[in-house]
């Protein structure tokens, strides 16, 4: 069998038993309330913490079904009566309050939370519980970045020499020791010219398991623009793959519009992504995904999506190219804004049946005339690989009149088993805890 070198020795393992017919079933769910065909797309007025949804390419409608929508949304202060919906056995907290909108969110190996507050250039810790169950410490690492968002602890295990941090236009790291507050040492440049300058500005970060490979996602410059005649799109819609000092190996995948998060499955070693697809095409195109990253994979754009379906836009161009656009595993709500993802691996609170499982953050959209996303999703593996179904799991970010007060961005898993969800509309960041015994 072959082997991807982002494999753990754990996935060799794991497959050596399913060769011998070993059937080992992690993070499954079989929920019978799945929507499917055109019904599993939804918006605000219909999403609903525990609904599920299975969205396959052959339920998409043709370009231009539907006019391409500008409805951005007017974010509002949380009314007195609104808060983030779980399912039935989990509850809501909020666990922070920020001056700043908190973008990504990392678990730090000691168990502090690093916030990328991106629009300021810092970022920030938190630790502990205090009073109320809100921080028992905050306290700036490092400032004067360039709209900072990606964050990776390196080497991996409990006491790393760096955090690495994605700037919009280069990589750099700062020395870390577990327990630090502040970085003790100056900033060091790894990758020193990222592409950047207009369109999709945030740049993920992760290292494979084996520490040998340092993954950075880019996002496209522009909606749909082709490389081919538009030089500022040159390694962009793109994860890049770079050693950790700062060496380019490759251009691992392509075709990604916005992999806006990215992160490694503990169990398999994959390389996963979070991604933001094209616009104005219509309501329902093109989905948003989530999917296991193939090494030198295409995932279509600009020419293609969701297979061989080709833009009309750049119609005929790159023929060569229809058959092989790979679909990915999980198509998401069109214009979603699919941000952060994480694996629910380490934390032990959540049911048995959430081990292994993704939850990511949805930013929500812009290009649809009923607004969609404003949400958090829950999408369950089964030994590492998922069905294409996906949960509702934290909503209520809307108002019944169409406002929004709170956009989720960042998703990480605490030590203490809780999920916590950063929110740049209000500005919070929430906890998530299993409360049903």
């Amino acid at each position: 069998m072959k082997i991807n070198r982002t494999h753990s020795a754990l996935a060799v393992a794991l497959l050596a038993l399913a060769a011998w017919g070993v059937k080992i079933v992690r993070g499954s769910a079989n929920p019978t309330n799945i929507r499917t065909g055109s019904a599993a797309f939804a918006s605000y007025k219909t999403e609903k913490a525990g609904d599920w949804h299975h969205i396959t390419a052959a339920d998409l409608p043709k370009p231009f079904a539907t006019e391409s929508s500008e409805n951005g949304a007017k974010v509002v202060a949380r009314p007195a009566n609104a808060w983030p919906q779980a399912p039935t056995g989990f509850k809501v907290d909020l666990y922070a309050s920020e001056q700043n909108p908190p973008r990504e969110i990392r678990t730090a190996p000691n168990g502090d939370f690093f916030l990328a507050e991106s629009y300021v250039g810092e970022i920030v810790i938190l630790r502990g519980f205090g009073p109320y169950g809100k921080p028992r410490e905050r306290s700036v690492f490092a400032s004067g970045l360039r709209q900072p968002f990606g964050m990776a602890f390196y080497p991996s295990g409990d006491n790393p020499k760096w955090l690495y941090i994605g700037d919009t236009n280069a990589v750099i790291r700062f020395p870390y020791h577990s327990g630090d507050l502040k970085a003790t040492g100056a900033a060091q440049t790894i990758v020193a010219e990222l592409p950047s300058g207009g369109g999709h500005w945030t740049r993920d970060l992760a290292f494979s398991p084996d520490g040998k490979h340092l993954f950075v996602a880019v996002g496209s410059a522009s909606n749909v623009n082709d490389p081919d005649t538009h030089p500022a799109e040159h390694h962009r819609a793109n994860i890049l793959e770079f050693t950790p000092d700062g060496k380019f190996e490759e251009v691992y995948a392509s075709g990604i519009r916005n992999p806006v998060g990215i992160a490694v499955n503990p169990l398999t070693g994959e390389l996963w992504c979070s991604v933001n697809e094209r616009d104005a095409l219509g309501d329902n195109l093109v989905p948003d995904y989530i999917t296991h990253v193939q090494e030198h994979g295409f995932y279509g754009w600009p020419w293609y999506y969701m297979g061989s379906n080709q833009d009309p836009r750049l119609q005929g161009a790159h023929p060569e190219l229809k058959g092989h656009v790979l679909v990915p595993d999980v198509l998401l709500q069109p214009h979603n804004a699919s941000l952060e993802m994480t694996f629910y691996e380490e934390g032990n609170q959540f049911p048995a049946e959430y081990k292994g499982d993704i939850f990511a953050a949805e930013h929500g959209s812009w290009n649809k005339s009923m607004r969609a996303g404003y949400e958090v999703v829950r999408v369950p593996l089964e030994n590492g690989h998922a069905t294409g179904i996906y949960e509702d799991f934290i909503t209520g970010f809307v108002t019944p009149s169409g406002d929004v007060w709170g956009r989720p961005v960042g998703v990480a898993v605490g030590h203490d088993g809780a999920l916590y969800v950063t929110d740049d509309g209000s500005r919070s960041v929430w906890r998530v805890s299993y409360t049903a015994k």
